[in-house]
This record gives C-alpha cells, sequence and structure tokens, in this order.
C-alpha cells in the first residue's frame, strides 16, 4: 500500500466575518483534525471545525508577544508526520504578510506537502468595508500594499518613492508607528491635505473607522481610540469613503 506523503494546509480566513470564508477554506476547515490559529483569526471562523479537532492557539499580532514562528514550523511538521490533518488558520491572506512564504518553505524543507488556501485580505476588504475602492481609475494608477511595522534590522519601505508614486497607500500594522510614517510621507512630498483613512477591526462587531487627512491621521487614529488590528489607507480614494459614519471631513465613527 503506497504511503501518503504528511501534508499541511495554510488557510486564509479573510478579515473578520466568517461568510467571507470561501467554499474551499470551508471545506478544508471540516477535514482537519488539528488547527493552528493565528490570534486575528475570528472565533467564527472555528465553528466549521468537527467537534474532535484539537485547537492550538498560536498568536501572531505586530508589536505584540507572539509564538516564535520556528516554533510554528516544528509544530506543524510533527503534527501532520504524526498523521494528522493539519490547517493552519490566518487572518487574511497566508501570502500578504501572512509569512505564508517562510511556512512553506520550512513544511517543504521538511519533506510535507503544502496546499495554499487563498483568503481576503484585510487591505482591500477593510477599506471596501466603509465604501473605498483602493484602485480607482479617476484617483490612482495603482495600489501599494505596505507594512508600516518593518522586521527588527530589516528594510522598510521606501516612503519617500511610495509618496511620489501617486499610488493609493495601504498600510498594514501601521497604528503603532504611525508618526513615523505620517512624518516620512510628508518629507516624501505629500501634502498635509491627502486624504487618508483608518478602518479598526475590519468586518467585525467591533469595527470602527475615521476618513480624515494626512496631516490630521495621528491626531484622529489618538482622539477615537483606533487600535490595532487596522489598516491605514492614504491617497485620493479615500474621499470615496460612503458610510454615513465615514465621511470625509470633519465626520467620522468615535
Amino acid at each position: 500500500m503506497k504511503t501518503m506523503t504528511p501534508a499541511v494546509t495554510l488557510l486564509g480566513a479573510g478579515p473578520g466575518d466568517p461568510e467571507l470564508l470561501t467554499i474551499k477554506a470551508v471545506k478544508a476547515l471540516r477535514r482537519a483534525t488539528v488547527a493552528l490559529v493565528d490570534d486575528l483569526v475570528d472565533p467564527g471562523v472555528l465553528r466549521y471545525l468537527r467537534r474532535s479537532a484539537r485547537v492550538i492557539p498560536v498568536g501572531k499580532r505586530g508589536g505584540c508577544a507572539s509564538t516564535p514562528q520556528a516554533f510554528i514550523h516544528k509544530l506543524m511538521v510533527a503534527e501532520a508526520r504524526r498523521g494528522e490533518r493539519v490547517v493552519r488558520i490566518k487572518g487574511g491572506d497566508p501570502f500578504v504578510f501572512g509569512r505564508g512564504g517562510e511556512e512553506c518553505d520550512a513544511l517543504r524543507a521538511a519533506g510535507l506537502q503544502v496546499e495554499v488556501i487563498s483568503g481576503l485580505t484585510a487591505g482591500i476588504a477593510g477599506p471596501a468595508a466603509i465604501g473605498i475602492p483602493v484602485t480607482d481609475r479617476r484617483h490612482a494608477p495603482g495600489v501599494a500594499l505596505v507594512t508600516g511595522h518593518a522586521q527588527d534590522g530589516g528594510r522598510g519601505p521606501d516612503w519617500a518613492a511610495l509618496a511620489s508614486s501617486g499610488l493609493t497607500l495601504v498600510i498594514y500594522m501601521g497604528v503603532a508607528r504611525l508618526a513615523a510614517t505620517v512624518r516620512a510621507l510628508r518629507d516624501g512630498g505629500l501634502s498635509a491635505a491627502t486624504p487618508a483613512a483608518v478602518v479598526s477591526a475590519a468586518h467585525t462587531p467591533r469595527q470602527r473607522q475615521r476618513v480624515t487627512t494626512l496631516g490630521a491621521l495621528e491626531a484622529d487614529v489618538a482622539h477615537h481610540g483606533l487600535a490595532s488590528p487596522a489598516i491605514v489607507v492614504v491617497g485620493d480614494v479615500a474621499r470615496l469613503a460612503s458610510r454615513p459614519a465615514a465621511m470625509a471631513g470633519a465626520v467620522g465613527s468615535g
């Protein structure tokens, strides 16, 4: 009898609302016997697991204490080699600031097969939750998805180049270092009047948002208590926000 190669599924759970899961993701969750779950995954997603499935929290959140990545790699390998149907559940999409590439490399180096199931990334779904399209040919030639939380010792975004690009900027994990980011974008040539928005905990009951300008962004985030997980949008598309609680100018959710 042919022996099956152990396998692990890297699964994107989307931005929060379990109804935004793909059908393929739901099927994979129902098959799983072990689930390694990121901190930002909505608890409602786990309802699709079988009752007997073992759930292992492996918290990952920018700026907070997190499970070491090397430990997560070892745990996935060990569980798969024991014959478990392992699913690694990540918020958003595994390949958009989800360390999916690192995990694929580690699993394949250990001789395991890897299936990747894409999820709806918060950088697109978060702005859309308040009516902001990250691409709109009337306002920008494209979009740049960037991190506001560069790895220690690693290279961060070239904010000056991004400021002059004309692209919509969608910044993940950007609240903690917002002051430095705003300063860099202003130094790069962006006007204080550039439209901007923040969406916190998008597509969850805790969602809050604020549409403002680049110059007022830091003060608005602090005043309204908008915290991680949050997406920051900088660019003309932010003025297209359509939710009444998030309309541009002086009006915003508090």
